[in-house]
């Protein structure tokens, strides 16, 4: 059986989907952008103030299952441009305690939605 789980607290889908579905345990939260939940437009200040609101947005998928980022086991990261990896990186890693961070990957594309710089996905388990 599978649960939606949703929150105003990250953008409302932008098409037919979901923040994030629940199922056996595991919660598999879609891509997240830079969107503003409230506003619904994406943040300015480059890619550093983008992949903090993805963060953020992320952020609170996660507490609306009664989740954090400790249970994130996989996440895949989408870069409109790989010279941007640095500083996604870098911000992306203040949100995980290195020894036990969750498996990754970190593609470059050639768009994404809203022609966002980034977008991140992730899967959790509850521990």
């Amino acid at each position: 059986m599978k649960k939606i789980i949703t929150t105003p607290n990250a953008p409302a889908p932008i098409g037919p989907y979901n923040q994030a579905v629940w199922a056996n345990g595991t919660l598999y939260i879609s891509g997240q952008i830079g969107l503003n939940p409230t506003s619904m437009e994406l943040v300015k200040g480059g890619i550093e103030k983008e992949t903090e609101q993805v963060m953020e947005n992320l952020k609170s998928v996660l507490k609306a299952a009664d989740m954090d980022f400790n249970d994130v086991v996989k996440s895949s990261i989408f870069l409109a441009d790989m010279e941007d990896f640095d500083r996604v990186n870098e911000i992306y890693g203040r949100y995980f305690d290195h020894e036990t961070a969750p498996a990754r990957e970190t593609v470059a594309v050639k768009t994404l939605p809203k022609n966002v710089r980034v977008e991140i996905s992730m899967i959790a388990l509850k521990s």
